[in-house]
């Protein structure tokens, strides 16, 4: 029987839980880490007068070892049901056909998330750009002090509300803890430095401002592309029905004559439609994309 030594110290602790979760969703290690920590320390703290190590092997025989914690995080996320399917069932979606993607979940979150990003944008942007302008201009005041750290903290909090969105709408396993609160018995410059130490403050405050941009390119596709599709489509429809052609195309007389003519009107709805399956595409990559994106700035591990 092979002995495998209990990790003696709590970053050894979080390095084997982390090697244990490779493969699993970042959103999914960030929150069992997060978990694992906070346990570790509480127990810890409850045992100022035991060793490190004594205290690491007492809770490895009844909190369980590292991968034994991975496995049960594991269990519970493959426990836990979504409206989206498994990347086994969505390979095998694509495999049908290029139709299939109508009957794919995401397809219409991620167009719904494509729709609300403008507005999300233009709020993140401004939100981040004010609080970065009035945090530097009384930086050098006491209240400025005070107003930089409740500014991170509302970046921190942004960004969690963005990854709940990000989840709910895309699909993409995000972090599912509110930010650890700084301790309470940590000097204001021990905040300020741990804050401004903290690659994930920088990276969620890049997330966004890239939002403004994101949020107009997502907004346009989206507008645009269900505009056309269902305009033409729509339009050439309403002509059948009504023995009236309503498409008018002057400067190319002989796809006027064309689209007069029943054929040519079916023709018309038919690439329409295909226009239509062609956005619901394109918002799926749009939100495969973005769900990269979202792990890439917002998820701390």
């Amino acid at each position: 029987m092979n002995f495998v030594q209990a990790p003696e110290t709590v970053r050894a602790y979080l390095a084997e839980l982390r090697r244990a979760l490779k493969g699993a969703a970042p959103g999914l290690i960030s929150d069992a880490l997060a978990d694992c920590e906070e346990h570790l320390n509480m127990e810890i703290a409850q045992n100022p007068e035991m060793d490190e190590a004594a205290i690491m092997a007492s809770v490895v025989e009844t909190y369980g070892s590292p991968q034994e914690i991975a496995e049960e995080y594991r269990d519970m996320e493959a426990a836990i049901s979504t409206p989206f399917p498994q990347q086994t069932e969505t390979t095998e979606a694509r495999r049908r056909g290029f139709f299939s993607v109508i009957s794919d979940p995401r397809t219409y979150g991620a167009l719904l998330y494509m729709l609300l990003s403008l507005v999300t944008g233009i709020f993140y942007f401004t939100w981040t750009v004010v609080g970065v302008t009035i945090s530097l201009s009384t930086s050098i005041l006491i209240f400025g002090i005070f107003f930089a750290l409740l500014f991170i903290g509302s970046i921190r909090l942004l960004s969690h509300v963005e990854g709940r969105i990000v989840e709910g709408l895309l699909g993409v396993r995000m972090p599912r803890r509110l930010p650890a609160p700084t301790a309470t018995d940590e000097s204001i410059w021990a905040r300020i430095k741990g804050a401004l130490s903290d690659v994930r403050t920088w990276t969620s405050m890049l997330y966004l401002l890239l939002m403004l941009p994101l949020g107009i390119i997502y907004f346009v596709l989206g507008v645009v592309g269900l505009s056309v599709s269902l305009g033409v489509s729509g339009s050439s429809i309403y002509s059948l029905i009504t023995n009236e052609s309503h498409v008018h195309i002057d400067s190319v007389p002989w796809l006027q004559h064309l689209f007069s003519t029943a054929p040519g009107l079916v023709l018309l709805a038919f690439v329409g439609i295909v226009l239509f399956f062609l956005v619901l595409h394109m918002a799926r990559i749009v939100g495969w994309l973005h769900g990269k994106i979202a792990e890439l700035l917002l998820v701390r591990l």
